[in-house]
């Protein structure tokens, strides 16, 4: 018996043992490799059935786990003209374990709210939070307003529309910054802090520095960054300084591991939650690294945030220690002390809703249902800033459905985009979003990072999330719903000064650019997230 038939034999062997359609998978890719070699004639024969039984495999395993038919074809397009290789990159990248990884998020997120149902009980401390939010549910005016807060009840029930809140506007770090480190030298009790990106850098030195020190006063400090979006800080052993300091735990948010063979990139958590005290919390698009700064002869990166106080401070709250617990298994009795749910008086009248999104049985394609409910459902005008414009089909529709009944529709996105393949990605669905009457603005500089929808001067989606497939489908994502019109008044005020600033991208100058620029802005375009 010859070496390589020693190989095939151990292959089969292999093979029969599979349990699951990827061990299959990489089971067919290991008796390929093991009987082809390329000097060898006799093997071209065989080659060319392997390369026909790999495809047939993919295409078996597409179908049996149903997914966007455009992803698909893409797929078995590759597979088929790089043989080997196509099939290899599909057992890497092709694969959805999203479902999977999901899915033990939500059993997590569902043992944490059992334990929080638990102690709202009327013996116990929380109950004050259950008497709050019940006291403090709000009803929206305005008829569009209301059609969608019953949608989102039974969409999102676990996070009511509340009201007695206040909201401030910060625009870029300048504002956020202050405000925000401000309020975490003073924090007397507890600081709560999750950020996709923390920088190595000055502005993540500065905001460590500042968490140790509350830390070593003894206030708890729980940081949690996202280990792709932090992955600098975290290969250069950033947050090394800062372990094994008293009342001071920084955990990477990840579900990645190598050694299970689970190599799943796409679950990130987006989410920017910081709440000290229970009392004050800030959300939005912020994260903590230089480019928010002056740099040379960079201008910063311009976003916005939000400082929230009120009973939606206590919502942000729950979101970050449901992550929390997820990640770390901390007691959920621990967690749910009252000291993390303080007394919280009304002290505006803003109504809010958090809304919370990601791959889970319970949230998936929550903010995606709620932006084409809102978008459908407006009457006279639709702003929208977002710094990554890669919608999913559905909301491209919408968005065309309400500039064809007439609402003024007005998009506003980076001229020069950070990720440039998803700048291209963006113009190549310009055509007919302008045909259909919407109008596009592209702010010139800075980059433009920030995030909001202005509906009908009166709905307001603030938050984390970008109008693209991974904000809206793979994302861990927060967006808060605001049913005011005076922030919406306020919101207003620096939207149109941002869309002041811009240019608009009109339909017929559109139409004379380059055909080299169509052609890599269609090329681009196949490169949204493949789930």
């Amino acid at each position: 018996m010859g070496q390589n038939d020693a190989y095939s034999l151990s292959a089969y062997a292999q093979l029969d043992k599979c349990k699951n359609d990827s061990y299959s998978l990489r089971m067919v890719l290991l008796l390929a490799w093991s009987v082809y070699d390329p000097m060898d004639l006799r093997h071209l024969e065989f080659g060319m059935w392997a390369h026909v039984g790999l495809f047939a495999a993919v295409a078996i395993h597409c179908l049996l786990r149903p997914r966007d038919p455009r992803s698909t074809l893409t797929w078995l397009f590759g597979v088929w003209v790089a043989p080997g290789l196509g099939a290899l990159l599909y057992l890497m990248f092709g694969i959805n374990r999203v479902r999977e990884k999901g899915w033990q998020k939500h059993k997590s997120d569902q043992t944490f709210h059992s334990n929080r149902s638990l102690r709202e009980q009327e013996e116990s401390p929380l109950a004050y939070w259950r008497g709050l939010r019940t006291g403090l549910l709000a009803q929206p005016t305005g008829e569009h307003a209301q059609h969608l807060n019953t949608f989102l009840n039974r969409l999102a029930p676990n996070h009511p529309l509340l009201g007695g809140n206040a909201l401030r506007i910060l625009v870029d770090a300048r504002e956020a910054y202050p405000d925000m480190f401000a309020a975490i030298r003073g924090a007397k009790n507890h600081i709560h802090l999750q950020s996709y990106i923390i920088g190595p850098d000055e502005t993540g030195r500065e905001l460590m520095e500042a968490l140790a020190e509350r830390a070593a006063a003894g206030v708890e400090v729980r940081v949690l960054y996202d280990s792709f979006g932090s992955a600098a800080a975290r290969l250069r052993g950033f947050f090394r300084t800062y372990a094994n300091r008293p009342h001071l735990r920084v955990i990477g948010f990840s579900q990645v591991n190598l050694f299970k063979r689970q190599f799943q990139i796409n679950l990130r958590n987006h989410r920017k939650i910081l709440v000290v005290d229970g009392v004050v919390g800030y959300t939005g698009g912020i994260n903590f690294y230089d480019v928010y700064r002056q740099h040379r002869h960079q201008q910063p990166t311009h976003d916005y945030h939000f400082r929230v106080e009120g009973p939606a401070t206590l919502e942000l709250q729950y979101s970050f220690l449901r992550d929390w617990y997820y990640m770390t298994d901390e007691s959920p009795e621990t967690l749910l002390s009252p000291e993390y749910f303080p007394p919280t008086p009304a002290v505006g009248g803003i109504p809010v809703r958090l809304l919370t999104n990601g791959p889970t049985a319970a949230e998936s394609d929550t903010l995606l249902d709620a932006l084409f409910a809102t978008i459908t459902g407006a009457r006279r005008q639709v702003l929208i800033v977002t710094p990554y414009f890669v919608p999913p089909p559905e909301i491209q529709r919408a968005l065309r459905c309400a500039a064809l009944r007439g609402v003024d529709v007005q998009v506003l996105v980076p001229a020069v985009n950070n990720h440039a393949y998803v700048g291209h990605a963006s113009r190549a669905l310009y055509d007919d979003l302008l045909l259909a009457g919407v109008r596009i603005f592209e702010l010139p500089s800075p980059f433009l990072h920030a995030k909001a929808m202005l509906v009908d001067d009166a709905i307001a989606l603030i938050g984390s999330a970008n109008l693209d497939t991974r904000s809206l489908r793979l994302n861990y994502e927060n967006s808060l719903l605001v049913l005011d019109e005076r922030f919406g008044v306020a919101l207003k005020r620096v939207l149109t000064g941002d869309f002041a600033r811009s240019h608009e991208v009109l339909l017929a100058a559109w139409r004379l650019r380059p055909l080299r620029r169509r052609l890599v802005e269609n090329f681009c375009s196949l490169l949204s997230p493949i789930a």
